[in-house]
């Protein structure tokens, strides 16, 4: 019989290696998180951070962007998959906010502006450094914590709910530790003979060992 893992054990070595990670998107401010985080929806962390410098010249707060248009938003943000939309929905939420101060810092709060979801809403609370409400799931960890046997299938609130109920609330940084470590080893192709994690994955028990073997 397989022994059942101990994942607030096993987890460990992962949060300790990315505690102090930043977020791959290179904000000065939690109005600039909140801005590129929407606007990264579908695109790459890179190409949002090669934006923003224009973007933040021209709009260096929330009380700024509260009194743009779509058409005076446009040039800055054409490049970004589906950039009409999200305009409209940054706009919405500038005018709803008005000043930085008055971010919303709750689940709750944030999912109720237009273009956030759970993910994006955890990923602006881990940079506020507010209490967590809420795991990471981001396309790496849809593809990582399957592999590791923390969470099975691919839907991102279902493997959410999953980590939430295995691992202890101070521990759910994982799911931004996980994100990392599929950025930079759990990769589509994975490097697992160099995986911190691979004493306790599961893909790693199934396969990677016979790979390594031949």
């Amino acid at each position: 019989m397989a022994v059942k893992t101990n994942w607030p054990l096993a987890i460990r070595p992962l949060l300790k290696k990315y505690k102090d990670e930043k977020h791959p998107l290179e904000y000065a401010s939690l109005y600039q998180l909140l801005v590129m985080v929407v606007l990264s929806a579908q695109s790459t962390d890179e190409y949002i951070n090669q934006l923003a410098p224009k973007l933040f010249k021209a709009f260096p707060d929330m009380q700024a962007l509260s009194k743009a248009t779509p058409e005076i938003l446009f040039p800055y943000i054409k490049g970004v998959r589906n950039f009409a939309n999200k305009a409209k929905w940054l706009l919405s939420s500038a005018q709803k906010i008005k000043k930085d101060e008055q971010i919303p810092l709750t689940l709750e709060e944030l999912t109720e502006l237009s273009g956030i979801g759970r993910k994006s809403a955890n990923v602006i609370l881990r940079g506020a450094g507010a209490p967590p409400e809420g795991v990471v799931v981001d396309l790496h960890v849809v593809r990582v914590a399957p592999r590791l046997g923390i969470a099975s299938g691919t839907d991102p609130k279902k493997i959410e709910q999953q980590i939430m109920e295995i691992l202890p609330e101070k521990e759910w940084d994982a799911g931004m530790a996980m994100s990392f470590l599929g950025r930079e080893i759990c990769r589509p192709k994975p490097l697992c003979e160099i995986c911190l994690m691979k004493k306790v994955c599961a893909y790693y028990k199934k396969t990677g060992r016979r790979a390594s073997a031949n």
